[in-house]
């Protein structure tokens, strides 16, 4: 998290892949991409939640690639392990409030490809959490704004703060 002029920065989380589970995700699919990177996007996200990060840095704002991974489609999953499963828990560390809450300080890039996928994660963490993702200068989204534009359930001013006015604000470069 950089500082300039007094205005804190967002922290940008990209993965690298999962190499613990290269042998699993080898084969056809290109899967350490394809499940691979979502996957450790939600891992480093559930830490940033789980172990106190955002507790300890309350101006703490992430964006997350991929479209926060897996996280924001099974958010209330998160809710319950401490609940149901607390010998899986550190009593040390008790989050200030439930983990699904800490979703509004993190933002999702849209890199998730299709109108639906951006409808159901905008309908779990907010229109006005989401930032424009490309990949680039992967081909891995050919037109990573088209299905951002076709998403019907998204307002016009939904959509222009997805494409950019969102990420200005964060970054600080807004008029």
């Amino acid at each position: 998290m950089g500082q300039g002029r007094g205005t804190r920065r967002p922290l940008f989380i990209h993965p690298l892949g999962v190499p613990e589970l290269g042998k699993r995700l080898s084969g056809n699919g290109w899967l350490g991409n394809t499940i691979g990177n979502p996957l450790e996007t939600t891992i480093a996200l559930s830490h940033l939640i789980f172990e106190g990060t955002f507790d300890r840095f309350p101006g703490l704002k992430v964006i997350a690639a991929h479209g926060g991974g897996y996280l924001p489609s099974h958010a209330d999953r998160s809710d319950h392990p401490c609940l149901v499963g607390p010998k899986g828990c550190n009593p040390e560390i008790k989050p200030q409030k439930a983990p699904t809450e800490y979703l509004k300080q993190i933002y999702f890039d849209s890199l998730i490809f299709t109108p639906e996928a951006i409808r159901r994660l905008a309908a779990q963490v907010g229109a006005g959490q989401i930032v424009l993702g490309s990949d680039y200068p992967y081909p891995w989204q050919l037109a990573p704004v088209d299905h951002i534009f076709a998403c019907a359930s998204l307002s016009d001013d939904d959509k222009a703060n997805i494409l950019g006015r969102t990420a200005a604000k964060l970054l600080g470069v807004a008029a």
